[in-house]
């Protein structure tokens, strides 16, 4: 396996629980099976041929990206790579994840979306296939699902002792603190699909990234 500096494969043995204390790190993360990286870019929004060379994390920010820029849309990067069978973009700024979620699912594809949401809680975690979100809920707020087949993951909710398995009791209503049921929703739907995401992609892994909106500049401050 490579580092994950040519967007190649690289080593995901942290699960995606740790995306619950995230926060403003990151404004998403798109998975994808049964597409490259390169294609999840294209079908985000991206040229797929105008990827920037390898950048880590911590760059990403001192990039010419302006969250949101009068008359105009606000600017949305993504970094893209590969890890346990799936590819990934982590997204930054007004980026499309959320709003093309079908239009990436399309052709048999599925997808994955985890978006934290620090500002306006709850974190929102979407699962579609063949272009039709199948189901989706709030970390924390998981008896409201919606979707195609909302009762999708619930199975896996029950069994991490998320919900009871009426599918609307919260287990532990109120006596846990609220990241500990974010890990554990975020385990058990990891844990369905097989998603593994490493820390270091939002730290020192090396990524090629993308512009999916607007026209921020991709050149370091």
């Amino acid at each position: 396996m490579g580092d994950g500096a040519h967007g190649g494969e690289v080593q995901g043995g942290d699960g995606i629980q740790w995306l619950a204390d995230a926060g403003a790190q990151v404004d998403g993360v798109v998975f994808a099976r049964g597409i490259p990286p390169a294609e999840l870019a294209r079908r985000m929004g991206a040229d797929p041929a105008a990827a920037t060379g390898p950048i880590n994390g911590t760059e990403i920010w001192g990039l010419d990206i302006e969250g949101y820029r009068p008359g105009d849309d606000g600017d949305g990067v993504i970094r893209v790579g590969e890890a346990a069978g799936w590819c990934f973009a982590i997204e930054y700024g007004d980026s499309t994840g959320g709003e093309l979620l079908t239009e990436i699912a399309r052709h048999g594809a599925e997808v994955v979306h985890f978006r934290p949401m620090p500002e306006q809680p709850p974190a929102l975690l979407d699962y579609a296939r063949d272009g039709a979100v199948l189901c989706g809920f709030g970390l924390g707020e998981e008896r409201w699902r919606w979707g195609q087949e909302p009762d999708l993951l619930l199975p896996e909710l029950v069994a991490a002792k998320v919900l009871e398995a009426d599918g609307v009791t919260p287990c532990a209503p109120g006596r846990e603190p609220y990241q500990v049921v974010r890990r554990r929703a975020l385990g058990a739907v990891g844990r369905r699909f097989g998603l593994r995401l490493p820390r270091a992609v939002l730290g020192e892994l090396r990524l090629p990234a993308y512009v999916v909106r607007g026209t921020p500049g991709l050149e370091p401050r």
